[in-house]
């Protein structure tokens, strides 16, 4: 199990319909710029984390402002970005996009514009909506297993740790060799265009997959 596969689980044919009327765009079309958005910012996080400053700087995030709790109402928690509602850290999807992705957002877009059939418009509504639902599952799987952030920190990839940057890398090498894997390499670029000193451990097996099943399931 990878990250993608958690992030996948938690979108349903109702939060696809939802959050189609609100962009107006189809099911399919959502679904698929939906795969590409997730995507993109896996990999925008796994070229942050390579280095142990965009780590730490994302785990202070996810202890500050995600501790997955708005996965317990997803509907809610979208439906409350749809219409302004939320408010905090928590779901500002635009300032998440600037920390995940930098100047690279509209290329993103572009790619996944092209793949998916939605304009520009509609792919740049969907991305602060999808971006908090990233960090929020990176949120709930940190505090998986009594896991805080320092001990994910200090003790990556232990018995008792989760090596969090390389289950991002895992995961976007994974991604790598699907629909868009173009986008990864190509657009994100950085130590996903030339590969990574940082290993991935095998995030599908052992202690790491029973505990991302346990954690997620549903």
């Amino acid at each position: 199990m990878d990250i993608m596969q958690l992030l996948q689980s938690q979108v349903n044919n109702q939060l696809i319909g939802q959050i189609s009327q609100q962009i107006g765009a189809s099911e399919e079309q959502t679904n698929t710029a939906t795969n590409g958005i997730f995507t993109a910012l896996v990999g925008g996080l796994a070229n942050n984390t390579a280095s142990g400053d965009g780590l730490n700087s994302l785990l202070s995030a996810l202890d500050r402002d995600h501790d997955g709790s708005s996965l317990d109402d997803i509907m809610g928690f979208v439906g409350g970005m749809i219409s302004g509602t939320a408010t905090g850290n928590q779901s500002n999807g635009m300032g998440i996009l600037g920390h995940i992705l930098g100047n690279k957002q509209e290329a993103v877009a572009e790619n996944i514009s092209q793949k998916s059939g939605l304009d520009m418009s509609q792919i740049m509504k969907l991305m602060p909506i999808l971006a908090p639902i990233v960090m929020s599952v990176l949120g709930k799987l940190l505090r998986s297993n009594n896991n805080e952030p320092e001990q994910v920190s200090q003790n990556a990839g232990g018995a008792q740790g989760i090596d969090l940057a390389s289950i991002l890398m895992g995961t976007a090498k994974s991604a790598q060799g699907g629909a868009f894997g173009d986008l990864l390499g190509n657009v994100i670029g950085g130590v996903l265009s030339g590969g990574s000193s940082h290993q991935p451990q095998n995030t599908g097996g052992g202690l790491l997959g029973k505990l991302l099943s346990t954690v997620f399931k549903r």
